[in-house]
C-alpha cells in the first residue's frame, strides 16, 4: 500500500509540473510483471507476461511525448525493462539494462521516466537481464510524427506490429543453466508470430487499402525473412528513418531490427500466407500468420511462398539497397538529407572484432578479447558516485591477445564523430546494436577492413539505424555522433553472445557537468552492490 501511495504522488507532481509548465504530453504506463503458462509451440511452458498478456501491451505515443511507465516486479527474480532503439537523449539513467540501472527486486516497482525525444518510427521494449527474454516479455513500440510533420506516403488504413523470432520450448531457467554450464545453446526448437506458432495470428484487411506492417526480430539467435504471399512490400521506414520507397518481395530481418513497410491489399479476395523463415542456417524454421481479406472465407489455398536460405551475397545486396529519404521529413521539418553526415570529419576510428573464445574451459564470448562480465555495481552508478575499481577498460582496437573476463567500458567525449567498424571473423551473422544513438552506415563488404575500404564509403544517403547485421568473414563501418552524454550499452544482438560476454558499455563524457549535456540522477533511482548507501538529490 505504501508504494501505491508513493507512486500516486509521484504521478500528481508529474502531473502537476506538465500542467503548468506547458510541456509535451504525458502517457501513463502501470505494468504488473508476472509468471504465467503459455502455449507457443504447442508445449507448456513458463512465460513472463506484462498485465497477464504475451506480446506484452503496445506502447503507441508521439514525438516528444513524455512516458511514464510503472512496473511492478512479482516474479521471483530481479527484473529490468530496455527499450530497444529510444534514444534516452541526455537519460542513460532510464536505459533499463544492468550498466545502467539496479535490477527492480522481487515484490518491488520502479518508474521509468521516459521521453521519445525527436524520434519517430517503429522499435520494441524487452527485459534485459538473465535471459529474461527467452520467456517473453518484450513488446512493440511506436512512435508517431507529429501532426504538424510531413510523411512522405498518405495514412494507411491500418497499423499492425509484427513481433517475430526463434523460440525454444525449455524455460528460460533451463536454457540459462546451459549457458552459465559453458555450453551453447541447442537450434531453436521454433519461429513465433506475435507469441503464437504457425497461423496462430490473422490480419484482416479490406480489399483496395494500403496497410503498414512493423516489423521487428525480437529472437534469441537467428536473423530472418520475413515475406507476405502475392503481396510487394514497399519499404518506408528503418528504425526511425524515413526510406527510399523500393518495393520487395521479401526482406531479411536480423536479430533486433526493425522495419516498416507498406503491403496493398490488392489481389484477389482470400487468405495468405505471412511467412517468417530462418536465414542462414542449415535447418531451415519457418512460422506463418494469415492476411485474410475481410470479404474471403476459407483457409489459404497454396503453400507457403518460399524465401532465401544461405545466400548472403542476396541479403549483402539487399543492405546496400536501403538508403535514406532525403527529402523527406523526420521528427523535425527539416528534410532528413540536411544533415550531410558525410561531410563530417571523424574525430577517431573504433574497430570492434568479435570472437568466440574457451575462457576456464567454459564457451564465452568477446570484443577485441575481453569477455563482457556484469560487476556488482551499474557502471552508471559507480561512474556517477565515484567508486573505484567496478570497472575497467577495453582496448578500441583488436589486440590479437589472449581472451579475458572484464567489466569493460570504453571512453569517448562528447561531441566527437567516431567511425566505427564492426570486424567478422567468424562464419555466422552478427548482429550488434548500440543503445543511445543512431548511426549511419557507411559500408560493408567481405573480407578484412582497411583504410582502403573507405574509398567505397557511401556518404550521401545511406540509412540511419541502431542495429546493424555484419556478415561472416566480413566488415561492416558505421558514423556515429556522439551527441548524447552517458553509459551505453553497445551488445551483440544475439542473446547468446550477449549474456557470455560479446557486450561492453560506451561511456560519452561530457565535463561540463550540465543539465544541458545530461540530466541529473533520478530521485527514484535504485541503489544496490556498492552503491547502497549513496543517496540520490531530488528532481
Amino acid at each position: 500500500m505504501g508504494e501505491y501511495r508513493s507512486f500516486c504522488s509521484f504521478i500528481f507532481v508529474l502531473l502537476l509540473v506538465a500542467c503548468t509548465s506547458g510541456e509535451d504530453p504525458y502517457r501513463f504506463y502501470n505494468w504488473n510483471v508476472t509468471y504465467g503458462d503459455i502455449y507457443p509451440l504447442g508445449v507448456k511452458q513458463q512465460g513472463i507476461l506484462i498485465n497477464g498478456q504475451f506480446p506484452g501491451p503496445q506502447i503507441e505515443c508521439v514525438t516528444n511525448d513524455n512516458l511514464i511507465v510503472n512496473v511492478f516486479n512479482s516474479l521471483d527474480e530481479p527484473f529490468l525493462i530496455s527499450w530497444n532503439g529510444v534514444q534516452q537523449r541526455r537519460n542513460s539513467w532510464q536505459d533499463g539494462v544492468y550498466g545502467t540501472n539496479c535490477p527492480i527486486p522481487p515484490g518491488q516497482n520502479f518508474t521509468y521516466v521516459l521521453q521519445v525525444k525527436d524520434q519517430i518510427g517503429s522499435y520494441f521494449y524487452f527485459p534485459s537481464l538473465a535471459l529474461h527474454k527467452a520467456a517473453g516479455g518484450y513488446g512493440g513500440f511506436k512512435i508517431a510524427s507529429r501532426s504538424v510533420i510531413p510523411v512522405p506516403f498518405p495514412p494507411p488504413a491500418g497499423d499492425f506490429t509484427i513481433l517475430a523470432g526463434d523460440w525454444y520450448k525449455k524455460n528460460h531457467t533451463d536454457l540459462r543453466a546451459i549457458l552459465d554450464g559453458g555450453s551453447d545453446l541447442p537450434f531453436p526448437d521454433g519461429l513465433l508470430i506475435n507469441g503464437r506458432g504457425s497461423n496462430g495470428y490473422t490480419f484482416t484487411v479490406d480489399q483496395g487499402k494500403t496497410y503498414r506492417f512493423r516489423i521487428s526480430n525480437v529472437g534469441l539467435t537467428t536473423s530472418i525473412n520475413f515475406r507476405i504471399q502475392g503481396h510487394k512490400m514497399l519499404l518506408v521506414e528503418v528504425e526511425g528513418t524515413h526510406t527510399l520507397q523500393n518495393i520487395y518481395d521479401s526482406l531479411d530481418v536480423h536479430l533486433g531490427q526493425s522495419y516498416s513497410v507498406l503491403v496493398t491489399a490488392d489481389q484477389p479476395a482470400q487468405a495468405y500466407d505471412i511467412v517468417a523463415s530462418t536465414r542462414f542456417t542449415s535447418q531451415v524454421l519457418t512460422a506463418t500468420s494469415i492476411l485474410r481479406y475481410g470479404n474471403s472465407a476459407g483457409s489459404v489455398s497454396s503453400p507457403p511462398p518460399g524465401g532465401p536460405t544461405i545466400q548472403i551475397d542476396w541479403s549483402l545486396e539487399q543492405a546496400r539497397s536501403i538508403r535514406r529519404n532525403l527529402t523527406a521529413s523526420g521528427p523535425r521539418p527539416n528534410p532528413q538529407g540536411s544533415y550531410h553526415y558525410g561531410m563530417i570529419n571523424t574525430t577517431h576510428t573504433i574497430i570492434l572484432a568479435n570472437s568466440a573464445p574457451i575462457i576456464n574451459g567454459k564457451q564465452r564470448y568477446a570484443v577485441n578479447s575481453v569477455s563482457f562480465i556484469p560487476a556488482d555495481t551499474p557502471l552508471k552508478l559507480a561512474d556517477y558516485f565515484k567508486i573505484s575499481g567496478v570497472f575497467g577498460g577495453i582496448p578500441d582496437s583488436p589486440t590479437g591477445g589472449g581472451a579475458y573476463l572484464q567489466t569493460s567500458v570504453m571512453t569517448a567525449d562528447f561531441r566527437g564523430y567516431a567511425e566505427v567498424v564492426f570486424e567478422n571473423p567468424e562464419d555466422v551473422v552478427q548482429s550488434w546494436h548500440i543503445d543511445g544513438h543512431n548511426f549511419f552506415v557507411v559500408g560493408m563488404d567481405g573480407g578484412q577492413w582497411s583504410a582502403a575500404s573507405r574509398l567505397n564509403y557511401n556518404l550521401r544517403d545511406t540509412i540511419s539505424r541502431c542495429t546493424v547485421q555484419v556478415y561472416p568473414q566480413s566488415w561492416t563501418a558505421v558514423y556515429m555522433p556522439l551527441d548524447n552524454v552517458g553509459m551505453w550499452n553497445v551488445r551483440s544482438e544475439n542473446w547468446v553472445r550477449q549474456y557470455l560476454g560479446q557486450q561492453f558499455y560506451l561511456r560519452v563524457y561530457s565535463p561540463a557537468n550540465s543539465w544541458r549535456d545530461e540530466y541529473p540522477i533520478p530521485s527514484n533511482a535504485l541503489r544496490c552492490g556498492r552503491a547502497v548507501g549513496h543517496s540520490t538529490r531530488p528532481v
